[in-house]
């Protein structure tokens, strides 16, 4: 295992990366679950929060960083792309580094993570699902989590797609461990990996209307039949208005 994950942080460097100030935001929150139909028992009804993305990052990112940027904007530049078409915008986070793709060039740059000797991005842990209603135009994300083994490294890579064009290229051809966990970001999440040898549903029956873990799914549920009784769905069992 390389050094470059001790010390100071991931990055070696105790001060963040400066970034936009404030980042992106994309809703305001009422209450200590978002209910807003008389739901919420907590106390907290008052309660006004404002969810915010991270803005993009600025140079100097910080130890490690700054050589995977370089080496990774350098080896696209190679292929004849700019990075900056590619490369949506770059965030240093939470001491993580995050490059956010455009979803036409994900399968490219990761093809290049894995194989460019300076890079060595050799494994992906999965993709994580994300949906953010108040992110217009963009609703769904994906995430990526790569690993160099290495160089001893970690990073991200996230994609964004509209809920009216859910469309990802598919990285079970670079990465085959994706193969299980595209498939149930697609059951919950309804985003379609194109190019995935067999997109199918995971944990929900095949015939299962909706995506459960899309903010805007319903969270009552459905009722359930125990020994002869009907239990109610959730949301119709008590109400507290």
């Amino acid at each position: 295992m390389s050094d470059d994950t001790h010390g100071e942080g991931q990055n070696g460097n105790s001060v963040p990366a400066p970034r936009d100030t404030g980042g992106e935001v994309i809703r305001v929150r009422k209450g200590m679950f978002g209910a807003n139909n008389g739901g919420d028992t907590s106390g907290y009804g008052g309660l006004i929060r404002t969810i915010a993305l991270p803005g993009a990052s600025s140079r100097p990112y910080g130890g490690w960083f700054d050589e995977v940027a370089d080496e990774l904007e350098g080896a696209l530049e190679e292929q004849d792309l700019l990075p900056e078409n590619v490369i949506e915008r770059t965030v240093v986070d939470r001491d993580e580094l995050t490059f956010h793709i455009a979803r036409e060039h994900l399968v490219q740059v990761a093809r290049t993570l894995r194989d460019d000797p300076a890079l060595r991005f050799e494994l992906c842990t999965g993709v994580s699902g994300v949906h953010f209603l108040g992110d217009k135009g963009r609703e769904l994300h994906a995430v990526y989590h790569l690993r160099s083994l290495t160089h001893g490294r970690i990073i991200r890579l996230e994609v964004s797609a509209p809920d009216s064009d859910p469309h990802i290229p598919s990285l079970v051809e670079v990465y085959p461990t994706n193969d299980w966990h595209e498939r149930e970001a697609y059951d919950f999440f309804g985003l379609i990996f194109d190019g995935h040898p067999a997109l199918t549903r995971i944990m929900m029956p095949d015939d299962w209307q909706g995506f459960p873990q899309r903010k805007d799914y319903p969270l009552g549920g459905i009722a359930v039949e125990y020994k002869g009784a009907q239990i109610p769905a959730p949301d119709q069992r008590r109400s507290y208005s």
